[in-house]
């Protein structure tokens, strides 16, 4: 019996990412839709889904979709979340929210007046051992927290003939790289410590100011070194790198660096948070492994084992020790937390994934990065 049937919107790296997913939950995928009616028939078939959606009201029509998924461009956020929110739909977007605080403050309000779930796609939330570190804080196991430093670096954008929608501010935002994975890092600390950004001061960096675009765009994540036969040169004014200093709400200092110009690095989230008891340091790269630093004895690294676990984070890792969960198992427990919520259909509850309030939040991070940049100063939140 199905409970629950999810479309999923885009077929770019992600959505084939999402699907794979739902299917692993055992949750129905109704059919696709991409960019193009043809782009739409390639991604079903190559997952074997059993249909496409031509347009987006075929897919606010189909009375067999519950939960519409996101995974387009950045400014196809807000229009469609707010379509699939007023069809009764529940929502679970991509990241960023939407392309500025206005639009994501209007979303927050619709999905709570739809009483629908309304999630964003901060999964590394869902690595084990980000959710044992959330515990340990939560118990007190760190002490005062007093410092939260770490970056987030990715290659795939090192030369200027690496191009993709995400670096063109119409489509992608004024920020890119922050948007683009600074978001990750900064939901991630703040859902682990559980404290907030007071005030930020950011310096970013344009490393490529000129870009040649493909006639045939390139893929995100494909790693081909091989030159399009001809490009356009495109002005660029997104970062590609970019420093932020944060204040904390408890007095906490911190810093982040973003780049997507760093050869070698394909996808490394890090973080470090120091407290007065510990500290706990964590690389998406080697995510089975959280480092455990202590004064008076020796160090420890606890490997991701539920038997080891908090409950809260075994609940979400479901092989034994030595059996490694990594980036595509994030989003099942992300989804998996996402629809037990629906069934139980207590939407008063609070939600167990990254909401919509969450995301507003990160857009309004962002807001402050940018302006702090272009007025070189501290800001406020």
């Amino acid at each position: 019996m199905v409970d629950i049937g999810v479309a999923v919107v885009g077929s770019g790296f992600i959505g084939p990412v999402h699907v794979e997913a739902l299917r692993r939950l055992g949750i129905y995928v109704t059919g696709t839709m991409a960019k193009t009616p043809e782009l739409s028939e390639q991604s079903r078939a190559a997952l074997g889904l059993p249909r496409i959606y031509e347009t987006y009201d075929d897919v606010l029509a189909d009375s067999a979709v519950q939960s519409i998924h996101l995974a387009v461009p950045n400014n196809l956020h807000y229009p469609m979340a707010k379509a699939a929110l007023l069809a009764g739909k529940h929502v679970l977007c991509e990241k960023p929210l939407a392309m500025n605080s206005t639009e994501s403050a209007e979303l927050v309000q619709v999905a709570a007046q739809a009483r629908r779930a309304a999630a964003v796609c901060y999964m590394a939330r869902y690595y084990p051992l980000n959710l044992q570190a959330r515990a340990m804080c939560e118990q007190g196991q760190l002490g005062d927290i007093y410092a939260i430093n770490g970056s987030y670096a990715q290659d795939w954008l090192l030369y200027d003939t690496d191009f993709n929608w995400r670096v063109v501010a119409e489509e992608g935002g004024e920020l890119r790289a922050i948007a683009d994975i600074g978001t990750h890092w900064m939901d991630l600390v703040l859902s682990i410590t559980g404290l907030e950004v007071s005030s930020i001061f950011a310096d970013l960096n344009t490393v490529h100011k000129t870009r040649h675009m493909p006639t045939g765009e390139a893929l995100t994540f494909t790693g081909s070194s091989n030159q399009p036969a001809s490009t356009q040169p495109v002005p660029i004014n997104t970062e590609d790198y970019g420093c932020i200093l944060f204040r904390f709400n408890n007095g906490a200092k911190g810093s982040l660096w973003v780049s997507q110009v760093t050869a070698g690095r394909k996808n490394c989230l890090r973080y470090e948070i120091a407290g007065s008891k510990q500290a706990l340091a964590w690389d998406s790269e080697q995510p089975n492994d959280l480092w455990i630093g202590h004064r008076e004895k020796s160090n420890e690294t606890l490997v991701r084992d539920p038997s080891l676990l908090d409950p809260a984070a075994a609940r979400f890792a479901n092989y034994p020790g030595g059996h490694a969960e990594g980036f595509p198992d994030t989003f099942k427990q992300l989804f998996r937390a996402f629809y037990d919520y629906i069934r139980a259909s207590d939407f008063d509850a609070p939600a167990p994934f990254p909401t919509f309030a969450q995301g507003h939040r990160e857009v309004l991070l962002c807001e402050a990065i940018l302006r702090s940049h272009r007025e070189q100063r501290w800001v406020n939140l």
